[in-house]
């Protein structure tokens, strides 16, 4: 009986969860993934050490040519829907309040990586799990994310104010305290930035977020005048997706963002890629999830 008891407390002691919670992110990369179909384009212009850079875009090239259905579903080479075996419809709590998101890979036990996507108006938790539209670039970032071990989360809010603000914080919350140590990143598409910013601003909130990608946004010229701009005396790499001919959001404003970023802390681990002639959605399709996601990761804590 002894001996049971012994090889009980050895099996416990040699299981993943006694492992220190940093090891969680220690070394972690998203391995390569249809990297062929997502990758970017010819660059056409590359400034800042090639931390900006304009990319090449063709409608008839990168929507056309890559839909089935143009903008209603990607061609089945761009899909894989195997994560759908360890995809659910869940819901989580706030102030009462009961919300809905849909969560793929280790959505209840430690996940190695957190990636929440924040839509923006208009729109619902199912735009960030849509395997088929965008090209199948949701589909791409949860089959990475779920084969690293980690959690893909895309949840419903109740506004772009300090309701929804609240509601992903303690979504995140939850998440931080099930995986210590993981890195949480979150994506806002076009509004859905405010809540990126807002977050940011949150020093609880802050210490939690190792990136932030914002995806034919928002920017927030005030973000490096906050307290929560360093997350534990770190600072939180932001990555600036948009289109030239995005008519809701001029381009230029985020390019103001991120030259202002980069005069007032030179070396600020910031990047920004144009689409040229891309609209308002583009980025959406044509961010490069892994690229920018390992350089997230190899930046955090740096």
């Amino acid at each position: 009986m002894a001996g049971a008891r012994a090889l009980a407390l050895l099996a416990t002691l040699l299981l993943p969860a006694a492992l220190p919670a940093p090891a969680l992110a220690d070394g972690l990369r998203l391995a390569p993934y249809k990297d062929e179909l997502f990758q970017y384009g010819k660059v056409l212009e590359s400034a800042s050490n090639g931390d900006f850079r304009i990319v090449d875009y063709d409608e008839l090239r990168d929507i056309n040519g890559r839909d089935e259905i143009p903008e209603r579903k990607a061609q089945g080479k761009y899909v894989s829907l195997k994560t759908k075996r360890v995809e659910d419809h869940l819901t989580y709590k706030v102030g009462g309040r009961s919300l809905k998101y849909v969560g793929a890979g280790a959505t209840r036990g430690p996940a190695r990586m957190i990636v929440i996507y924040l839509h923006g108006q208009n729109g619902t938790r199912f735009q960030g799990a849509d395997d088929w539209t965008f090209g199948g670039n949701f589909n791409r970032v949860k089959n990475m994310t779920v084969a690293a071990g980690g959690a893909y989360l895309s949840p419903d809010f109740s506004d772009f104010e300090a309701n929804g603000t609240a509601e992903i914080k303690a979504l995140m919350l939850d998440y931080a305290a099930r995986s210590p140590g993981a890195p949480i990143f979150v994506a806002c598409g076009s509004y859905g930035g405010k809540l990126c910013w807002s977050l940011a601003r949150d020093p609880e909130a802050a210490s939690m977020i190792s990136g932030l990608i914002l995806l034919g946004s928002l920017n927030d010229p005030g973000f490096l005048k906050t307290a929560a701009m360093k997350k534990g005396g770190r600072p939180i790499p932001i990555f600036l997706g948009h289109g030239s001919r995005d008519p809701i959001i001029d381009w230029k404003t985020q390019q103001a963002f991120f030259d202002s970023v980069r005069k007032k802390m030179p070396g600020y681990p910031i990047k920004f890629v144009l689409f040229q002639d891309g609209n308002h959605g583009t980025p959406i399709r044509m961010t490069d999830w892994r690229e920018t996601l390992n350089w997230m990761l190899a930046t955090d804590g740096k």
